[in-house]
């Protein structure tokens, strides 16, 4: 088993990880440590999509109910345990904004605005921001999520394809696409 450095800082970080899932696989009550080190990042993923803080704790719940009780089938691929646990987020905030009719919200730091901005165009003022903006707001659903994860939490196209689902070279293709979609919007 090969520790991958971009997700584990070493093989004892890797195997107590895996020791830890082993434990709540055997006894579901020994599910704290993987609670305890992946709650607030998953909290965080969603309360960005949700700008409901009741709600996204709500969200994040059914989150880790449902990772406990399905701990059983999780297996092991070479990335953390916390991308399982985002494609469950997904599905449960997708489920939500469903349930609720709750409406998408784009959470982002100016910070990352401005690195998007200079993709597409050198003179990064408030304009632009404005206008980065209202197009976020109006892009698909999977095309926004592409972009959230790629550039506004810097994860990796391999544990992109985990989040999602699919497999690394699809991720990258996807977020190439969404990007030149946001592009031309942008451009117009």
């Amino acid at each position: 088993m090969a520790v991958n450095p971009v997700y584990h800082q070493s093989n004892t970080k890797l195997r107590e990880e895996l020791d830890w899932i082993r434990d709540a696989k055997k006894d579901p009550e020994r599910f704290g440590p993987l609670y305890s080190k992946y709650h607030e990042q998953i909290f965080r993923y969603v309360y960005q999509r949700m700008d409901d803080e009741d709600l996204a704790f709500d969200v994040t719940s059914q989150v880790f109910i449902k990772a406990m009780s399905n701990i059983r089938k999780y297996e092991y691929r070479g990335v953390p345990f916390s991308s399982w646990l985002y494609r469950i987020a997904k599905s449960e905030l997708y489920q939500s904004f469903r349930d609720r009719k709750a409406r998408r919200t784009v959470n982002v730091e100016s910070t990352h605005l401005f690195e998007m901005i200079e993709e597409f165009d050198e003179d990064d003022n408030a304009e632009n921001k404005v206008k980065l903006m209202r197009i976020l707001s109006t892009i698909r659903e999977d095309d926004l999520q592409l972009i959230e994860l790629r550039y506004f939490e810097k994860r990796s196209y391999r544990e992109m394809g985990e989040i999602l689902d699919i497999t690394e070279n699809n991720a990258k293709v996807r977020t190439f696409r969404a990007l030149d979609r946001l592009k031309k919007q942008f451009l117009k």
